[in-house]
């Protein structure tokens, strides 16, 4: 009789772990959920999704290279579900052709833009579930929740994490290869391959995730020769061997599954690498499209991109711009929780072992990325959060009895946070930095204003101003006047001639010089659209 109960007993104490678990999966995919329908293309959406139509339709790789396939074939299989009219033979940039495809082609953008962002939302809430399984790992099953927690209400994760970009599921295949050469130490005969094709995974998603290679190789050193058996530089050689040819294979994979005759037609030319970028680049084992992606990339970081952080224009980078941004648009416990659970991760022996492979991927990619030329957005380092998520959960593998009310407290703030800016996660600060309402007056582009309310400011239009003159200056991807936006451009006129309504998208006030700036300081403010676009009075 009484193992009988004990057995029922222990049934009833387990069953609220996995309740938690999709409760707090389930918020977050309510939150990505509503995102994607409320927001309309954001600049890079309509490229992916082009590219990702012409993968399902031309077989061939044509568009985006600087990009590998494996994010948009993710993307693709919502789009097959949507099977929207496509014109191959269109001819123009890969920018014009996304615009067709969503605007001039006969589809539904809002229809199709939701079926592409759904695989999107679904990885990311798998990457959830790496979350949590790493964070148990470390600090228990309360440490997972405590994980998934911090992760569920990530602004910047769901922001990310509901549209039909790359950045989000690059950080979940990193983490994920973190997660498994971590588990090696004990399987390395299953968790080493699955790590290599994680890694690989990552890696034909975004190039920027390149530098995490020889890290997870080393990660992979390390939990052979940690093992204490013999032979053992002949099993570290052979660990990151195995990492490294499944990394290779999951790149080629992808390509493959584009076309299998590996064609490579670039609609746009691409630029001749010379010195020791070109060098590595004709030296890498992947395919020539991969290697022509990686020129582009080069290509891109050699233009001189405008820059905005805490109110100053300027032009280049800043090497600080990555770690500024992100302490303004993560929240205040995340920051809190992560910091303290990176500190103990180093200073306790009982932690140590987990912290290479907590740490050391994302400090190698932040720091990769803080030497890029493109200060523009939090979403190049979105990795951060996720990895940031763990390591909270390492404070409650010590002392819990002290610690469990204040960690639970950081994460209750978290969420609240979080809570206090749905639906607009994309311009989300915290409250250290005033919250997203003044988000604008530090940050822009992908922080702030990425074209996603071109679709509300027609809604606040027809509601609050019908009938009146409309000025628009939209920084974005879609076209006003399918949304029902009739407007001007106020610079293509005299500054005397702009009565009326002017409607002008944050990160272009941000930036605004001449003409621009003083029809700006020349009206009164009198409203705003998702914290991303300012209307005003003139």
């Amino acid at each position: 009789m009484w193992p009988g109960r004990l057995a029922r007993l222990s049934r009833y104490r387990r069953w609220p772990v996995p309740l938690l678990v999709a409760l707090l999966l389930a918020q977050m995919a309510a939150a990505m959920v509503t995102a994607a329908v409320q927001q309309t293309p954001t600049i890079d959406e309509p490229v992916y999704v082009a590219t990702a139509t012409d993968y399902l339709r031309e077989h061939r790789v044509r568009y985006n290279p600087e990009h590998p396939p494996l994010g948009k074939l993710l993307i693709a299989a919502g789009v097959a579900v949507a099977d929207p009219r496509y014109d191959p033979a269109f001819a123009g940039d890969q920018g014009e052709v996304g615009r067709h495809l969503l605007y001039e082609s006969g589809n539904d953008p809002w229809r199709l833009m939701l079926w592409a962002r759904l695989p999107v939302i679904a990885l990311t809430l798998l990457s959830g579930l790496v979350v949590f399984a790493f964070a148990r790992d470390v600090a228990g099953t309360a440490g997972g929740l405590a994980g998934l927690a911090l992760y569920s209400f990530s602004p910047d994760v769901i922001a990310h994490g509901s549209l039909a970009t790359l950045d989000v599921p690059a950080a979940g295949f990193v983490l994920a290869s973190a997660w498994l050469v971590w588990r090696a130490r004990r399987r390395p005969r299953l968790c080493l391959p699955l790590s290599g094709v994680a890694l690989g995974a990552a890696v034909a998603t975004r190039m920027s995730t390149l530098p995490a290679v020889p890290v997870v190789m080393l990660l992979a050193v390390v939990s052979v020769w940690g093992a204490g058996r013999g032979g053992r530089a002949l099993r570290s050689a052979g660990a990151a061997t195995v990492v490294a040819v499944a990394a290779v294979a999951v790149v080629w994979a992808s390509y493959l599954a584009v076309d299998p005759r590996l064609r490579f037609d670039p609609a746009e030319p691409v630029p001749a690498v010379h010195g020791l970028r070109g060098l590595l680049t004709d030296l890498l084992p992947l395919p020539p499209a991969y290697r022509a992606g990686m020129r582009l990339q080069f290509g891109l970081e050699n233009q001189h991109w405008q820059g905005y952080l805490f109110g100053h224009v300027y032009t280049g980078s800043r090497w600080y711009y990555l770690p500024a941004a992100l302490l303004v648009k993560t929240p205040l416990g995340l920051l809190a929780l992560g910091a303290a659970g990176a500190v103990l991760a180093v200073a306790v022996r009982r932690l140590r072992p987990v912290a290479p492979y907590l740490l050391l991927p994302p400090a190698v990619l932040l720091a990769a990325a803080m030497t890029g030329s493109r200060d523009l957005g939090t979403r190049y380092a979105v990795f951060v959060p996720v990895f940031l998520a763990v390591a909270g959960a390492c404070v409650l593998a010590v002392r819990r009895r002290r610690t469990g009310a204040p960690v639970g407290l950081l994460v209750l703030l978290v969420a609240v946070s979080s809570l206090r800016t749905f639906p607009y996660y994309l311009p989300y600060a915290n409250e250290a930095f005033g919250g997203p309402a003044r988000t604008h007056r530090l940050l822009h582009d992908s922080n702030v204003d990425w074209g996603q309310d071109l679709g509300r400011l027609a809604a606040r239009l027809r509601q609050r101003y019908p009938g009146e003159r409309v000025w628009l200056v939209y920084k974005g991807s879609g076209v006003p006047s399918y949304y029902g936006i009739s407007a001007r451009d106020p610079r293509a006129v005299a500054p005397e001639r702009v009565h009326g309504l002017l409607a002008v998208s944050d990160s272009a006030a941000a930036k605004a010089r001449g003409g621009l700036a003083e029809l700006i300081g020349s009206s009164r403010p009198v409203g705003e659209v998702g914290h991303s676009i300012t209307l005003y009075r003139r």
